[in-house]
């Protein structure tokens, strides 16, 4: 039997590579304690959850808007600009924009969106701008900005700053297109309306769904199927990076009690497991729903949304652990 410490990991695998199969698969040095993996042993596996599709309403509603230039920095166009806070929203851009080409004014193809050349994209962080990186666009790359800004709430302050420089001539700011899932967070737009600003501050911001997510319907089979190959492992961590799917993760580990909905008194676990298991979320968002939805305490909460943040979590919970059980011999 293994001794490493399963690691589930509830996403899907990044390509070509995943920081969180990087850091976990680092195999500490033979008798060493210390080091870039302080002495830890872990086994990352992916378990998907979550499963995208496109919505073909958005989709239609963008392919519209590029064909007919409505994104564009002249006069009296509808968004000057766009907003991503999401990979999957960038895909769906991506599509529609390789799907065909602008058309010049006499008709002929041109080779790429000319009209997006002076429009700001604003991105939330460094995988999206990736993302939107990758899109190749002629004759110029895209403009994209607010890398650096990490989340919602700093990216809206950006764009409120950096939104006015950019339309500076113009007394009232021309709307902002911002490409969205099913789920999302509203801070962006309440940012960025809000009635407190100055009448020539306020910017407005259309949101369009472009993908809708929902659980994979292989996700609870495969889950349970890793949690019977472990049982017998002495500790294992589950990472939920998304409200979406924690019903369905709970009640594998036998921590939902399925006629409350609820988590069961005292964290009981199930009986699948002669050892523990234990449950990291990727930041508040995620450890908030679990507490308000099933009143289930998730056991580290990220202090960063990120493979770090979350290695960090749990190797000092894992300390805490260690020095607590030799305490008590």
């Amino acid at each position: 039997m293994s001794e490493k410490t399963p690691v589930f990991l509830l996403k899907t695998k990044s390509t070509p590579s995943d920081a969180y199969e990087d850091l976990f698969s680092t195999t500490p040095t033979e008798g060493s304690t210390e080091g870039s993996t302080g002495g830890f042993d872990f086994e990352p596996t992916f378990v998907p959850v979550l499963e995208h599709r496109f919505d073909e309403d958005g989709l239609a509603f963008v392919r519209d808007a590029l064909q007919n230039k409505n994104i564009s920095p002249s006069i009296g166009c509808e968004y000057g600009g766009l907003i991503f806070t999401s990979q999957r929203a960038v895909e769906a851009f991506a599509k529609v924009v390789d799907e065909g080409k602008g058309k010049g004014s006499g008709g002929e193809e041109e080779r790429g969106w000319p009209h997006l050349q002076g429009v700001p994209i604003y991105s939330v962080g460094p995988a999206t701008t990736r993302a939107l990186t990758a899109i190749r666009q002629e004759p110029e790359p895209l403009r994209i900005f607010g890398e650096h800004t990490g989340n919602g709430e700093n990216l809206a302050q950006f764009i409120l700053n950096h939104y006015a420089d950019w339309y500076e001539d113009r007394a009232v700011k021309p709307p902002l297109l911002f490409l969205v899932g099913e789920q999302r967070r509203d801070i962006i737009p309440k940012t960025l309306m809000d009635p407190a600003l100055p009448a020539g501050n306020m910017i407005r911001v259309d949101e369009r769904v472009v993908y809708g997510t929902g659980v994979m319907e292989s996700f609870r089979q495969d889950f349970q199927q890793l949690l019977q190959n472990t049982k017998e492992r002495p500790r294992r961590w589950v990472v939920v990076f998304s409200p979406t799917g924690c019903d369905t993760m709970l009640s594998a580990l036998g921590l939902l009690d399925e006629k409350t909905g609820k988590a069961r008194p005292g964290g009981q676990k199930g009986t699948e497991s002669k050892g523990s298991t234990y449950i990291a979320t990727i930041g508040p968002t995620t450890r908030d729903y679990l507490k308000k939805t099933f009143d289930f305490e998730p056991d580290v909460c990220a202090e960063k949304p990120s493979p770090d943040g979350i290695w960090q979590g749990i190797t000092r919970f894992e300390r805490d652990l260690v020095e607590k059980t030799q305490g008590t011999r």
